[in-house]
């Protein structure tokens, strides 16, 4: 039922997120630059931290462990709060792919919490792609703020 209510909440929410169509093609997240340096965000409770991800990648880098290492001893020492690991992409690629692409980064950090000893019952895993940016702007620091795993946090 919480997945459906997110997916409301989504679809709802879909005509104020941003519509650009530039720069899409094959791949997601692309940086003709390179990638941004990670940029940690507070979830709006603040304490679970989100972790951003490199350009066209799921894989959990030096910040994003640390930050992760920090919201698995929140968690363990929270015991019942439950959290939905929400994927996030920035607006190149298409929306297929992005979608794709949020939900192998939610999944990363879901296996990385799962590693670190917090009971799978505990957390769930939604993508939103493109969706719900966190910065609408089009640019690389926009890009890079977008390009995250944020939590939700239910008590």
């Amino acid at each position: 039922m919480r997945n459906f209510n997110k997916i409301c909440l989504a679809l709802c929410l879909l005509p104020l997120a941003s519509c650009s169509m530039m720069g899409k093609g094959g791949s997601s997240d692309s940086d003709e630059y390179g990638s941004e340096s990670n940029l940690p965000f507070a979830n709006s409770d603040g304490v679970l931290k989100d972790v951003n991800f490199d350009y066209d990648s799921s894989s959990i880098n030096s910040e994003a462990r640390m930050l992760l290492n920090k919201n698995a001893e929140w968690l363990q020492a929270n015991q019942s709060t439950t959290v939905s690991i929400e994927g996030h992409c920035d607006e190149r690629g298409t929306a297929e792919y992005n979608l794709a692409l949020g939900e192998r980064r939610a999944r990363s950090v879901f296996d990385y919490l799962r590693s670190a000893g917090i009971k799978t019952d505990r957390m769930q895993t939604i993508s939103y792609g493109e969706e719900l940016p966190l910065d609408s702007s089009s640019n690389d620091s926009a890009w890079a703020k977008n390009r995250r795993a944020h939590f939700g946090m239910n008590q």
